[in-house]
């Protein structure tokens, strides 16, 4: 793999010099659970709390939040719901803080998961095509987090993620970079850009992850890069997030993220 530095490569991506190693393009009749784990973060609530709703069909997936979903977890993220797919699970014991993604402060494991590595790649290209919702109260993302078999190795890279308050018929906000978390060796490094065109069509979202720096893509166009890399594997996570207000409508129901595929290449 190329230690050249990001800045100097040309703003395509060429897969020339990638090879196909996971490929989710939703043309069964289900998940394929060799690849995908259909919880969000089991390991803080329980498996029962975080299922996700979706349906798959004529290759599409959508992911669902419906009205009577509960939320994921009210001890640690109040009303939030969501649903989720990921590429890896782990835990440490009941009572331990060992999990994936810790995204506060004195999380506690609730439900100690079995490990779980179906795809989480060190470096590529990490690739989604899909819609966003437009929903004022919903945010769609993919995210590689790390497994966390060690506290330091929990670094983020975001490919996109979008709320649709920001979203207009001309043009939309897309969240991409890198957050540390507990990892000493990352800084963050994350914006949101706005990109052109209807986001609530669908649009092809990819990074390109070097031990340089990582390379943000929308549509085959170059529109960030970052010198930050971690340096250790990272899995995958497919999620739609809603937020109901305190007070007032919640909006329509379903809210929905729908996703043609996804799909990951490692260098030749």
């Amino acid at each position: 793999m190329s230690e050249q530095p990001v800045t100097d490569l040309p703003a395509t991506l060429d897969y020339a010099r990638y090879e196909l190693e996971f490929d989710a393009d939703f043309s069964g009749p289900d998940l394929d659970p060799a690849q995908w784990v259909p919880h969000y973060l089991p390991q803080w609530s329980s498996r029962e709390q975080t299922r996700a709703r979706y349906d798959v069909g004529d290759g599409l997936l959508t992911l669902r939040v419906d009205a009577d979903q509960p939320p994921w977890s009210i001890e640690y993220d109040g009303s939030v719901r969501v649903s989720n797919l990921q590429t890896g699970v782990r835990s440490g014991p009941v009572g331990s803080a060992s999990g994936q993604h810790p995204f506060r402060d004195g999380l506690v494991v609730r439900e100690q998961q079995a490990e779980q590595r179906l795809y989480a790649p060190q470096y590529g290209i990490v690739e989604v095509r899909a819609a966003a919702t437009d929903d004022p109260h919903s945010m769609v993302a993919l995210w590689l987090i790390g497994v966390e078999d060690e506290p330091e190795r929990s670094a983020e890279i975001c490919v996109m993620e979008i709320f649709g308050r920001e979203l207009t018929d001309a043009a939309g906000l897309v969240g991409m970079g890198v957050h540390p978390f507990n990892d000493p060796a990352v800084a963050d490094d994350f914006d949101r850009v706005r990109v052109e065109g209807d986001l609530r069509e669908f649009h092809d979202y990819a990074i390109e992850w070097l031990p340089s720096g990582i390379r943000f893509f929308v549509d085959g166009r170059l529109v960030r890069e970052t010198d930050q890399s971690p340096g250790y594997p990272l899995q995958l996570m497919l999620d739609v997030f809603h937020f109901p207000p305190e007070e007032g409508d919640a909006g329509r129901y379903p809210k929905e993220f729908q996703v043609q595929r996804v799909r990951g290449f490692r260098p030749r």
